[in-house]
């Protein structure tokens, strides 16, 4: 998968329950859209979602579960409870956040990870990193490739918000491991995206700016009051 994906767009088609596109068959015309536009790849959440884009499309899939736990701030896969859904699922890839922040029931993340694997050994492993520490233990750890989903979303790397220092960020993560580096998160123009492969990323997600018109219409609206 890895290779098939290198250098190319991956769509992320999500929409959580409450926002206007809920709908796992909505989901799957994102994917078809993503597809004949040339994407190499979708990032999808929730199995029922990820089986309805499977059957719309011929692309990998990297699959999350979202889950919210009272006793930790991470909700990106973050039990082997949401792997076990997710490894009865076609996706190729599971990615789940291996920020060092605490886990369910105290779990550590390698203890996660060697779980992970037993459960699903014929998948990938993306680590949803926030910071150049995380990224080279997930890559001490055994995961596969590494992404820059959650830089500025954590205590960690709220510093990191702006595209420049985004940019200085994903260099520094992928000057620090071997491994694939996923760009994702405040890729919002094509620009970016094309920005980020020519820093080594190995390929760059593109989310909101394609798939939820809500935020776009936002965006706009925003812009025009603000001139």
């Amino acid at each position: 998968m890895l290779e098939v994906i290198k250098n190319g767009l991956i769509v992320s088609c999500q929409a959580l329950e409450g926002e206007p596109l809920h709908s796992s068959y909505i989901m799957g015309k994102m994917a078809l859209a993503a597809r004949q536009a040339g994407a190499v790849g979708i990032r999808s959440n929730s199995p029922k979602d990820i089986n309805e884009i499977k059957k719309e499309v011929d692309l990998p899939v990297i699959g999350i579960f979202k889950k919210e736990y009272e006793d930790t701030q991470i909700y990106i896969t973050g039990t082997l409870a949401e792997v076990n859904e997710l490894a009865k699922t076609n996706c190729e890839m599971i990615a789940v956040d291996a920020t060092l922040r605490p886990r369910h029931k105290k779990q550590s993340l390698e203890e996660f990870l060697l779980g992970a694997k037993k459960i699903a050994p014929n998948k990938l492993f993306m680590a949803d990193i926030s910071t150049v520490r995380e990224a080279v233990h997930a890559e001490q750890i055994g995961f596969d490739c590494v992404s820059t989903t959650l830089i500025g979303y954590t205590e960690e790397s709220k510093d990191y918000t702006a595209l420049k220092n985004e940019y200085e960020k994903l260099k520094e993560v992928i000057s620090s491991v071997s491994i694939p580096v996923i760009a994702e998160g405040h890729v919002s123009q094509p620009q970016q995206a094309s920005d980020c492969l020519k820093l080594g990323a190995h390929a760059v997600v593109v989310g909101g700016a394609i798939t939820r018109p809500k935020q776009i219409a936002e965006s706009f609206i925003e812009k025009m009051k603000n001139g």
